[in-house]
């Protein structure tokens, strides 16, 4: 009887763990020596949907998971100069290194809501995350996506402009200066 015990509840574990697993054969199995109103069919009709990306956290307060603003970069190649000072200054972004022409694309889907030239920045873009949270700031580009307009509607990927080296950039060292800046109640 013990072993009885001991075969089934072996085979109600690998029955679970064929489960998990999301396999989508139809099968009929039983327990041994169970009558046959104790069959159980499981089918499934389609694949299991693959787990999509989630953000590393929960925190509805955290930024949301982007990707690297420029086309060909590693994020390996991506160092932290966030805190660097720069002149009387934080940098308080990312400078992503890549030849001049390289596309820059958009870190998150969103709205560019300004295209905008500085001094500091030269050709720079503001866009802003789909829920107005977090603005993503591209700047010293060397021209803009054709056709790119304000209030334009962007997906994470699309195209919006060039590396450049516009505004204060060093001629020699074309670049992104890329921030994530989060937006306060007035979206400043």
């Amino acid at each position: 009887m013990k072993k009885a015990f001991v075969f089934l509840g072996i085979g109600a574990i690998g029955l679970l763990a064929w489960v998990a697993a999301g396999s989508n054969e139809p099968v009929a199995t039983q327990a041994m020596g169970a009558p046959q109103s104790m069959m159980v069919s499981l089918t499934t009709t389609s694949r299991p949907t693959p787990p999509q990306p989630q953000p590393a956290t929960t925190n509805p307060d955290s930024p949301r998971p982007i990707i690297i603003p420029v086309a060909g970069v590693d994020r390996s190649a991506v160092h932290d100069m966030f805190d660097q000072v720069r002149g009387n200054r934080r940098h308080e972004a990312i400078d992503i290194m890549a030849p001049r022409g390289t596309p820059v694309i958009a870190a998150d889907y969103g709205t560019v809501r300004k295209l905008f030239t500085s001094v500091p920045g030269g050709l720079t873009i503001y866009q802003f995350d789909p829920d107005e949270r977090y603005c993503y700031y591209y700047a010293h580009l060397d021209r803009y996506a054709d056709g790119l307009h304000e209030g334009q509607v962007v997906h994470r990927g699309d195209l919006l402009g060039y590396v450049g080296t516009t505004g204060n950039a060093a001629e020699d060292a074309p670049h992104l200066h890329f921030a994530v800046i989060r937006l306060d109640a007035g979206k400043q």
